[in-house]
């Protein structure tokens, strides 16, 4: 009773203190107040929903057989839509704060929403060694499922939650990305319902203007529907090699060097100033020494940017053994870096021991519930922000990071592109390897402006033929865009599937100069 009594007495004067400093100014300051109190069990509640879900799908093998039935409703929304006169664009009924993206999408609130409730495992094809899902398959759910059957699909991009057609509508990546690609390049078949109601499938030799038109077109194509990824045999762990380096070009070489090794499985680069980083190359095993094995995925275990920090500090190279599953979802837990600035001492020893099984919160609910004060702070002193530009131009490229960012840690990916058609591919010939250099923070550059300092990187990215991952926030005009990207193949089936009246194009739908 007395446990009771103390509970409900804090809970007044927590009530009295947000009185007293305003609702507001406790979310815009005190955020982790807000957070750690609701949005983290909320999010357990979510995590549970969703687990018994899966479970129940698999037990009942409902997923296959409802699968039809639930792409012919699709099919009959979009044909309601043409029978009304299509007056308005569509897109999908997924609600905004749902996405990964932390871009405010408010054009859901004018368009035709179609809804699309399609988020299950189809089928796993051991012999073509392909895995079929719907487009709300998120990369957890996806490696939970195949893992136990001994596969894993060869990009899985860091977050639990993101989800499959995210990952084809925008595009994925991951540091097995310098041997397989981008996600989009793992992919043999996509789904869609076009702007006239009919299903389509396209692979590399059916329909393939449209598969590869399909990446970074962000929905405005048609409606994904389901995909075939790839798959690969899963093994138990990554043996993981930590090297301290310093001195920015020994960085860059280091790291171009282990990036053309196609004997590292993995390769990964923590850049923690100008100067100095941690670079990090893995090889799939079934064996491991027990002394060296870091389930670094546990609740109560350091976060992965902070483990890896400790090489850099002591200046030291190590080894470890982390499960693959771990080792896939290494950043999920503090979202990168993320979450040190939501809760300050999330990585504090007491506080991983005691909630650390409730991190982290929804980035789908930290969207909901930012509010308009919150997220107006976050546009103007945080970045998120992924930029692809070519291996070659690392070194100039950090540089540009820091004198316009100054945002450290950077995350260094490196990834082959090929030269396929569609809108992101190298500017010569053959396929040229690339890295993602990951800016994730509050900016210490002094006098930062968001919209300046952003214009001022992209215009440096397209000097290099580098690429912006479209879930962020983008400043450029049309013309600055289509120069980014190639448009040809992209606009030439917007003509053909007669998409113009049915939804927007890309750059409308993404670009801040284009929203409203």
């Amino acid at each position: 009773m007395s446990a009771l009594w103390s509970l409900c007495a804090g809970l007044l004067l927590l009530l009295l203190w947000v009185r007293h400093r305003g609702l507001e100014a406790v979310l815009v300051h005190h955020r982790w107040v807000f957070v750690c109190l609701f949005l983290l069990p909320l999010s357990i509640l979510f995590d549970v929903y969703y687990q018994l879900r899966a479970w129940a799908v698999r037990r009942l093998h409902s997923a296959p057989r409802l699968h039809a039935q639930r792409v012919r409703h699709i099919q009959g929304q979009v044909r309601e839509w043409k029978n009304e006169g299509s007056r308005r664009y569509m897109c999908t009924g997924r609600p905004g704060w749902l996405t990964v993206s932390l871009r405010v999408g408010k054009y859901k609130k004018v368009h035709k929403n179609i809804m699309i409730n399609l988020m299950d495992v189809l089928e796993v094809d051991s012999e073509r060694q392909v895995v079929r899902v719907e487009p709300l398959v998120t990369m957890g759910q996806l490696t939970a499922y195949l893992n136990p059957m001994g596969w894993t699909i060869p990009v899985v991009p860091e977050l639990d939650d993101l989800t499959v057609g995210g990952l084809i509508m925008g595009t994925g990546i991951e540091s097995s990305s310098h041997i397989y690609g981008l996600f989009q390049h793992t992919c043999v078949a996509y789904e869609l319902v076009l702007a006239d109601g009919s299903l389509v499938r396209c692979t590399p030799t059916e329909n393939s203007d449209l598969f590869y038109a399909v990446p970074w077109s962000c929905g405005t194509l048609g409606f994904l529907v389901a995909a075939e990824i790839k798959m690969i045999p899963a093994k138990k762990y990554v043996k993981i090699h930590y090297k301290p380096v310093r001195g920015l070009q020994n960085i860059c070489e280091k790291f171009t060097e282990e990036s053309k090794k196609k004997e590292n499985n993995f390769v990964e680069g923590l850049v923690y100033s100008l100067d100095e980083a941690v670079i990090m190359t893995g090889v799939l095993t079934d064996e491991a020494e027990q002394s060296k094995i870091n389930r670094i995925g546990n609740y109560y275990k350091p976060w992965f940017f902070k483990h890896v920090e400790k090489y850099l500090k002591a200046d030291r190279t190590g080894i470890e053994y982390i499960p693959s599953r771990h080792y896939y979802h290494r950043h999920t837990r503090s979202i990168f870096w993320e979450l040190q600035d939501i809760i300050p001492f999330g990585n504090n020893p007491v506080f991983r021991y005691l909630f650390g099984w409730m991190v982290p919160p929804k980035i789908s609910l930290l969207k909901l519930t930012q509010g308009e004060a919150i997220r107006k702070l976050y546009e103007q002193h945080h970045v998120v922000q992924d930029m692809l530009v070519p291996m070659k131009s690392l070194e100039k490229s950090i540089q540009t990071f820091h004198v316009d960012l100054n945002v450290y840690p950077l995350w260094l990916c490196p990834f082959i592109l090929p030269n396929n058609p569609g809108m992101v591919h190298p500017k010569g010939n053959e396929t040229e390897l690339y890295v993602d250099i990951g800016a994730y923070g509050e900016p210490k550059r002094k006098q930062f402006e968001a919209r300046a300092s952003m214009r001022q990187m992209e215009k440096f990215v397209r000097s290099v033929h580098g690429f912006q991952m479209l879930y962020a926030d983008c400043y450029m005009t049309r013309e600055e865009f289509w120069d980014m990207f190639d448009g040809s193949l992209y606009h030439k089936l917007r003509e053909q599937m007669n998409c113009k009246d049915a939804f927007p194009e890309v750059y409308d739908k993404i670009c801040k100069a284009a929203r409203h």
